[in-house]
């Protein structure tokens, strides 16, 4: 690293995809850290985040599905973990449900979450995420977010 590295942002990236059936989106349950989440992870060393989106969806639930479009872009910091930038994409419908093959190495179980349901499986930052990528995915839109909320 140079001298002059150091005053450019050097930010985590993750990504995730936004299954949804009426008002209730896809959440899977991790055998570690944190417990509920939407499947994803981190974005690979040069890797564009929906290349990663798409990968992730692949390992984690058997499913070849590209992502269709980009539903949030959420600054999300953490001390533990410095700066961190998380997309979320929307994939649509999930179709064949039978057709979920988790990677057992890192998934117990999935369930259809309604979105006013969301405080009861995830922690707070996670859920603001969840509600506004919801939102983006029903009004056709994209949302920038600081911390899971809506910034200028």
């Amino acid at each position: 690293m140079t001298s002059e590295d150091k005053h450019f942002a050097r930010a985590r990236l993750a990504a995730g995809a936004l299954f949804v059936k009426g008002d209730a989106v896809l959440l899977v349950h991790k055998t570690y850290g944190s417990g509920w989440d939407i499947p994803g992870g981190y974005v690979e060393p040069g890797e564009a985040p929906a290349a990663a989106c798409h990968r992730e969806v692949r390992e984690e639930l058997g499913i070849d599905r590209a992502p269709q479009r980009l539903l949030v872009h959420d600054w999300a910091p953490s001390p533990g973990d410095g700066d961190k930038i998380l997309y979320v994409f929307g994939c649509g419908e999930l179709g064949d449900e039978q057709a979920i093959n988790l990677q057992t190495s890192e998934l117990d179980r999935w369930e259809w979450v309604p979105v006013e349901k969301l405080d009861n499986y995830v922690i707070p930052r996670l859920a603001r995420r969840l509600r506004q990528a919801h939102a983006a995915y029903t009004h056709s839109n994209t949302a920038y977010l600081e911390h899971g909320e809506p910034a200028p």
